[in-house]
């Protein structure tokens, strides 16, 4: 039995008329660094919040280290660790003071577990005495995550932890993860930001409640279907209207400086085709290359795709 399991779980709101979570089934393996990604509105913190038991399913089953959600909440919530999106510890007390009250609360002390947060804590102890609500962003992560670990949780549930972080925070935060799955600790991190997916073993993207696919990043990027190019010229803006209006163009969206554009699979390797069609509409500084896709390039492909493909690969 995995670590984690959802089975067809569904969740509405608003009386059913709000569908959140769709029929989501996956396995997160034990010791695993497993990712939810996908926009706000996507299903993650509802995920999150039926698998921590503050949160009950309309259907389906799910179990945290073989506890099931409704029966056995007591022993899921001694054993798991949960960081919250918004910042929840309390901002009138000092870093110190919050975290003796969460080893409190879970009948342990902070020297019994301190090799576990003792990296992490270092980082944040010179501000030890600071009242919470005046730390930076990055600080009040830090402290979070030393709350959420302190009483040595088996599996950590991080829901968009690196949301309104500085780039180096959000760096430092995954290095932190990478280094606790190696103390065995199973975690689950939700985060909307497509670039952080690569630090993950596996990752399920998600959109409007549904799973798109659940892989490995490699695999996700490795089944992006046919080829993919990176455009640009002088004029962006009518560049990308005339994109969107070429017919061999399977999707067209801007990314970066570019707008990247997939042809239908008959018309993969037809770019000089398309560069004689740009010319026609007066474009100058054309610029056509081929580039591998991204996790991000895949997801929008699976957003476009046929509502049928809605729940493919969603296994393990």
């Amino acid at each position: 039995m995995g670590a984690v399991t959802l089975q067809n779980i569904r969740k509405t709101y608003e009386k059913g008329t709000v569908l959140a979570v769709d029929d989501v089934s996956f396995t997160v393996e034990p010791g695993e660094l497993f990712g939810l990604i996908g926009p706000d509105g996507a299903g993650k913190t509802s995920i999150f919040r039926i698998l921590t038991t503050l949160l009950l399913a309309d259907s389906g089953t799910a179990t945290v280290d073989g506890h099931d959600v409704r029966k056995d909440y007591r022993a899921i919530r001694s054993t798991v660790g949960y960081m919250p999106g918004k910042f929840s510890l309390y901002q009138d007390l000092t870093v110190e003071e919050n975290l003796s009250f969460f080893a409190t609360l879970f009948e342990t002390t902070i020297a019994a577990n301190y090799d576990l947060i003792k990296e992490i804590y270092e980082q944040i102890e010179p501000f030890k005495t600071r009242r919470a609500g005046q730390l930076s962003g990055g600080m009040k992560q830090k402290l979070a995550l030393c709350c959420a670990l302190i009483h040595k949780p088996t599996v950590l549930f991080l829901d968009e932890p690196t949301t309104g972080v500085d780039a180096v925070s959000r760096k430092e935060f995954w290095d932190m993860l990478g280094r606790l799955k190696q103390q065995g600790i199973t975690i689950l991190v939700s985060t909307p930001y497509m670039d952080e997916a690569t630090r993950c073993e596996r990752i399920a993207l998600m959109q409007s409640g549904k799973i798109l696919s659940i892989d490995t990043p490699a695999n996700i990027i490795k089944a992006y279907p046919g080829k993919l190019y990176a455009v640009k010229a002088d004029a962006m803006h009518p560049l990308l209207h005339h994109l969107r209006a070429y017919p061999a163009a399977r999707s067209s969206y801007a990314f970066g400086e570019f707008v990247h554009v997939a042809f239908w699979d008959d018309q993969a390797d037809d770019d000089e085709a398309l560069r004689q069609y740009l010319a026609g509409k007066k474009h100058t500084g054309i610029v056509i290359k081929p580039i591998t896709p991204s996790i991000e390039d895949r997801f929008i492909d699976l957003m476009t795709a046929a509502p049928a493909n809605a729940h493919a690969t969603a296994t393990r």
